[in-house]
């Protein structure tokens, strides 16, 4: 077995160690070249101090040989070994130790202090290290990021008539690899936490700011296929976990999640941020209480793009009169609102609600009457069809490594430039 080999499955153990909350590191011992010992990272759960990985692995192995003495035997472990580990190994006669990622607070084998270089001790190991360091680090980075975000997250006070959905839910989200803001200090949220993601490209001469508000089963994980390639373009990108939904925190009763207070809710977030030259991209019923953002500070909206459930089919409003782009079907405003009466279903991905109690706002949501719901009376237009984007999508492959991932992110990142395209060919301030 080689080293790698070897420290691969001392990873296998720093996994099962962070997915039990303690410090991700593992350890296995070999007999020549065969494993008589593995554990992983366990004073919380043992109530044992001396329970680090490597502790645990030589128990194991000197129950597996019947012998304390682990004489041609190697120990591979993730974290350079402190003292009290290093102390061990020495007096149980291994013949070698292989450590993965550097300790610089407690290391014992060089980089705090040196034991196993001590002139003065009767038994001599050798030592590597650096061993699959990345990874081993990796681990060790991720875990403790984790740790100092659901302390600052315990910190924030909850109210008593709302919940707060675990931050371990959220955790290795495909394709949103975003952390996300949270504010606290708008009146309307009185002391409500609200999650929103705020990315900024750069590089564009005219960077527009793309508001994303989700419908009544979303939250911001729904526009994490189009970010990215806004972003690219070099604009900016802001997407809401409105009250009640995503990682926001979630008032308990469903007569807290009136229109006009999300609505306000949503216009302080806007004036707070200083947004400006914002484009609003909504879906279903949260679309419908954005609508009326432009009246309040025209000024602030270069126009809405309203967005179906399958994120494959838009309409997209501006207040000027400028020409369209080629291809695209100028069509009545009232279509942006059809498109926003249909309201995404239920998601695959449930983080956000661990259970029903935690579903006020949707279930609020979707009980609202948003008939009265209109857009502002600005000339509207459609991006080509679907097929069309799907056959563009084909031929930019070569082009665009985004588009190769499947046809359904390759159609939506079609749809992404094609709306940027809405606010550039042929549009003007004036």
């Amino acid at each position: 077995m080689t080293d790698d080999e070897a420290m691969a499955l001392a990873l296998q153990q720093a996994r099962m160690a962070a997915t039990q909350g303690e410090v991700p590191v593992g350890a296995v011992v070999l007999h020549q070249g065969r494993v008589v010992g593995v554990g992983a990272n366990a004073p919380i759960a043992r109530c044992d101090p001396s329970a680090h990985a490597e502790i645990v692995a030589l128990r194991a192995a000197g129950q597996a040989l019947g012998n304390y003495r682990l004489e041609d035997c190697e120990l591979f472990v993730t974290l350079e070994p402190c003292a009290m580990c290093s102390g061990a190994m020495l007096h149980a006669r291994l013949s070698r130790v292989v450590y993965g990622a550097a300790d610089p607070k407690t290391g014992a084998a060089g980089s705090v202090v040196d034991l196993f270089a001590q002139a003065a001790l009767n038994h001599r190991t050798t030592v590597r290290g650096g061993v699959l360091a990345e990874p081993c680090s990796a681990l060790l980075r991720d875990f403790f990021v984790r740790q100092r975000q659901a302390q600052a997250t315990a910190r924030v006070p909850l109210r008593e008539d709302a919940l707060r959905t675990p931050a371990e839910r959220f955790e290795g989200l495909a394709g949103y690899p975003w952390r996300g803001q949270h504010i606290r200090s708008l009146p309307s949220l009185a002391g409500l936490s609200m999650h929103y993601l705020d990315e900024r490209g750069r590089g564009s001469a005219d960077p527009l700011t793309l508001l994303c508000v989700h419908g009544a089963q979303g939250w911001s994980h729904d526009f994490r296929t189009l970010l990215p390639v806004w972003t690219a373009a070099g604009h900016r990108v802001v997407a809401v976990d409105m009250p009640g939904f995503g990682m926001s925190d979630k008032p308990k009763k469903e007569g807290a999640h009136r229109v006009d207070w999300h609505r306000d809710v949503l216009d302080e977030l806007v004036q707070s941020l200083g947004l400006h030259d914002i484009v609003l991209v909504l879906q279903g019923r949260g679309g419908l209480l954005a609508l009326d953002l432009p009246r309040r500070a025209p000024a602030r909206y270069r126009g809405i793009a309203a967005l179906d459930a399958r994120l494959s089919k838009a309409v997209v409003l501006r207040p000027d009169a400028g020409p369209w782009p080629a291809g695209w079907q100028p069509v009545q405003a009232l279509e942006a609102v059809q498109l926003l009466h249909d309201d995404p279903a239920r998601g695959s991905d449930d983080a956000p609600f661990p259970d029903a109690g935690h579903r006020a706002g949707p279930r609020a949501w979707q009980r609202w009457a948003m008939d009265a719901c209109s857009a502002p009376d600005w000339p509207a237009a459609q991006p080509p069809s679907d097929a069309d984007a799907g056959a563009d999508a084909h031929a930019d492959a070569h082009a665009d490594a985004r588009a190769n991932a499947d046809t359904k992110l390759g159609t939506t990142a079609t749809l992404a430039r094609r709306l940027l395209d809405g606010f550039a060919v042929g549009y003007s301030r004036r």
